[in-house]
């Protein structure tokens, strides 16, 4: 009878591990609609192109490598000991898992797939913030360099066991390790890469550059808002008993009360300082509740939680408009509703969870922010100087579909190319 039980529970949590993992999938899907819906029609296909071949490259170099650095056969807490038995088929039978942890009743490959969509998630973040002016190939080299290496070693440091997690550092689902991580990485392409052409004028002024489909853009962040369930639910590991399926329930109300608390402050706050409604602002809103809430989505009561992602979204608010005077240009706000406001979400932690420090918080969010950015940027820059990673003046005022791609997202549209300039 106990090993009937124990048979149920393995089935079940490898079972909910799997749909987890299949709905933070479903996420790349919304971040390549949220993008194309936010860049100009001239520049859709090639940031498609770029959404759906950096999950690929996710799955390839998190299987080859990046799984092993993050979970490794040892190491020291700072530097790990690569395993690399996952590629040949290693630690995924049922004997495997249950022998080496008795309390841990999943798959070891639904381990690996549940991990994989999150590095996927990470490099999705850098993908709209240096859209419609780098070029495709150099975004797809960085993008083996950080699913395979930058990535794993931060995520070894706390989710593998490393010094951080020894710290008391608490990241339940990845508003660090993912958000940050991702919004550090897009903050030092786009420092070298520049803003795009038009974007700011030498008298100082801002010029607006309107996306092509609000549409799909909202339709992106729904993808988004539903994928996250799994993203936030997921990350309790298991569901097979009813602690645990409490806990994942709360999760969910949690992670949906945040994320309508930062559309609708972040949608009040634009009213206030715009006199509109601004849909854009809203959208990333409802993001930042999202972000604000995943580094802690299970000790906040609903009421904290909607609170939590409220001010995340007027975060997102102030931090969009400040990037853009610092002439920081992101197309899709990615820096400030990953980046700013998964800042806010890990320093949030200790407010309703009491095994949580500001300390050990503040020196988790500098190391990541710090190795993610440093080694990017050096990343970035050795592919500035080999290969280049900006566009001509002439593909960007044609549209890097064409230049990139060799075809249009919407070739109907006579006249789309070289629009907004």
């Amino acid at each position: 009878m106990e090993d009937s039980i124990v048979q149920l529970a393995y089935s079940l949590d490898t079972f909910y591990f799997l749909i987890s993992g299949a709905l933070v999938m479903w996420m790349a899907a919304g971040f390549a609609m949220l993008e194309a819906g936010l860049v100009r029609a001239k520049n859709t296909a090639e940031i498609l192109t770029k959404n759906v071949a950096l999950y690929s490259i996710a799955s390839i170099m998190y299987m080859v490598i990046g799984y092993g650095i993050m979970y490794p056969a040892g190491g020291n807490g700072v530097i790990p000991q690569i395993n690399w038995s996952f590629m040949f088929g290693g630690d995924n039978s049922v004997e495997d898992v249950l022998a080496s942890d008795g309390d841990i009743y999943y798959s070891g490959m639904s381990d690996f797939f549940f991990q994989v969509v999150f590095v996927a998630t990470a490099m999705s973040i850098v993908s709209g913030a240096v859209a419609e002016r780098m070029k495709l190939w150099a975004f797809l080299l960085f993008a083996v360099i950080m699913t395979g290496f930058i990535y794993p070693v931060q995520g070894y440091w706390k989710w593998g066991g490393g010094w951080l997690d020894g710290l008391g550092f608490n990241d339940f689902a990845g508003s660090g390790i993912v958000h940050l991580a991702g919004a550090s990485a897009a903050l030092a392409g786009v420092l070298l890469l520049g803003a795009r052409k038009g974007k700011y004028g030498k008298d100082g002024s801002i010029n607006a550059i309107p996306g092509a489909n609000l549409p799909l853009a909202t339709l992106g962040t729904f993808i988004l808002w539903l994928g996250w369930f799994g993203f936030n639910g997921g990350s309790q590991l298991v569901v097979s008993n009813i602690s645990d399926a409490n806990s994942v329930a709360a999760v969910f109300v949690n992670t949906n009360m945040a994320a309508a608390g930062g559309l609708v402050l972040a949608l009040i706050t634009a009213r206030l300082l715009f006199g509109k409604a601004d849909l854009t602002m809203a959208l990333n809103g409802a993001l930042a509740g999202l972000v604000a809430i995943t580094a802690e989505p299970l000790t906040p009561s609903p009421l904290a939680a909607t609170l939590i992602g409220g001010v995340g979204g007027v975060i997102v608010v102030f931090a969009i408009l400040s990037l853009d005077k610092l002439r920081v240009d992101d197309p899709v706000g990615a820096i400030s509703v990953h980046g700013v406001v998964g800042m806010w979400g890990l320093m949030a932690v200790p407010i309703t969870n009491t095994d949580a420090t500001f300390g050990a918080q503040a020196i988790g969010l500098g190391a990541i922010l710090a190795w993610v950015f440093i080694t990017s940027f050096i990343v970035w820059l050795l592919i500035k100087l080999i290969m280049g990673i900006r566009v001509s003046e002439e593909e960007e005022y044609e549209g890097v579909d064409v230049g990139e791609c060799g075809l249009e997202a919407y070739p109907e549209f006579v006249g789309a190319r070289g629009a907004g300039k």
